[in-house]
């Protein structure tokens, strides 16, 4: 007997983007290729111009990145140079300002958990409390206010750190983050993508470069801090090829289904930063058989976020690829074009926006007998014992 009726229907879905952005093109070409139609877009500047927006109770509405538009930006941080590295507690607050100011319609990013993805201090310590390994880090939870250069130089010694990362609380893409290395005798160096204008003020750069003077690293910090800094121990990564190597593992519906590996001749992996590419296949042959465990990481941290559907997690591998640690966790951290879902994975054949648009029912639908509870958590999530285990096919 054939399936008719408005149950059969596909999903009326809806974007909240910047509508010429790729990720966009990418999501719909997604849509369109599994029979759910063209997905309406509302445009991020919109919502910031009319105070939000509302949506039928059948839409379905997927939120993707507000970056890469200077219109968008300025709005969000109040500057008109989508270069400049300041302002990010501003962008923090007018983000979730007007991601509340969205109404309606059945969603696929939980707002609180967007709040605590988009503040690194609040990040790591949800992961930290729910026992997912991260770097050490004085700044976790934020209690420890970060005013400038002299504090990072007090909880640094405070901890018996010689290496750190220095990051804005609220950034992203590498925006704002020094890789900060100190020595016995006193000297001092940073590596960041930090441009620093005879004018003092900062401006992101393609370019990676070194600051090797004490005043000129403070006065990088000092200009940042008011905008709130995470500090993390700075933990030596694996290799692959001679270069520093993390892993990016998306994660869709508490599933880890994509991976890519990130290697760079600095510590910044970022593929925008001169980053490239790794060998995945190699990666799972060095990791043998902690490769499950390392995914399993990745779908743990996912498990402290459950009302979002999908999230990209760095994982960060120790020297031998044995044990991983995270990173970060990142809200649209999907962007990965022409990469497939990882084998025994259930994404298959599947890049990271149809992985998402094949998973959105069963995630709206609620929790399964097989995990815990899609509702947002007040406290630390289940135990990592009472956490499905991965069933991914072996390298």
């Amino acid at each position: 007997m054939g399936r008719s009726g408005a149950a059969d229907a596909p999903p009326k879905w809806v974007v909240v983007a910047n509508g010429d952005n790729r990720r966009v093109g990418l999501f719909t070409a997604a849509a369109e290729a599994a029979g759910h139609g063209t997905p309406r877009v509302v445009e991020w500047h919109d919502v910031l111009r009319e105070g939000g927006h509302d949506f039928a109770d059948d839409e379905v509405v997927r939120l993707d990145s507000p970056g890469e538009k200077a219109e968008v930006d300025a709005l969000l941080r109040g500057m008109d140079d989508p270069t400049r590295v300041e302002g990010s507690a501003h962008w923090y607050a007018r983000f979730l300002d007007c991601v509340a100011s969205l109404r309606g319609g059945r969603r696929l990013d939980d707002p609180a958990d967007l709040a605590v993805m988009f503040d690194k201090r609040l990040c790591h310590e949800r992961l930290a409390r729910a026992e997912v390994p991260v770097p050490p880090s004085p700044t976790s939870g934020g209690l420890t206010p970060i005013r400038g250069w002299s504090d990072v130089r007090d909880v640094m010694e405070a901890a018996g750190m010689r290496r750190v990362f220095v990051k804005l609380a609220h950034g992203s893409s590498a925006s704002g983050v020094l890789a900060v290395e100190s020595t016995a005798s006193g000297r001092i160096r940073a590596t960041t993508s930090v441009e620093r204008a005879e004018d003092g003020r900062l401006h992101n750069s393609l370019r990676v470069r070194r600051y090797t003077t004490e005043q000129d690293i403070a006065s990088i910090v000092d200009a940042l801090a008011p905008d709130g800094l995470h500090v993390e121990r700075w933990l030596p990564k694996a290799s692959l090829g001679g270069r520093s190597a993390d892993l990016r593992v998306v994660v869709v519906d508490g599933r880890a289904t994509h991976a890519v590996v990130r290697t760079s001749r600095s510590p910044l992996t970022n593929l925008h930063l001169g980053g490239t590419r790794g060998d995945l296949a190699a990666v799972r042959a060095l990791a043998g058989d902690r490769w499950a465990a390392a995914l399993e990481t990745g779908e743990r941290a996912a498990a402290c976020f459950l009302g979002t559907l999908c999230v990209g997690v760095d994982l960060l591998p120790a020297i031998g690829w044995r044990r991983f640690a995270v990173g970060e966790v990142n809200a649209f951290g999907d962007l990965l074009p022409r990469l497939t879902g990882l084998p025994g994975s259930g994404a298959e054949g599947l890049d990271t926006y149809a992985a998402q648009i094949a998973a959105a029912g069963a995630f709206l639908r609620g929790p399964r007998p097989d995990r815990p509870s899609t509702g947002r958590q007040s406290g630390p999530p289940a135990s990592p014992h009472d956490l499905p285990r991965t069933a991914h096919a072996p390298a």
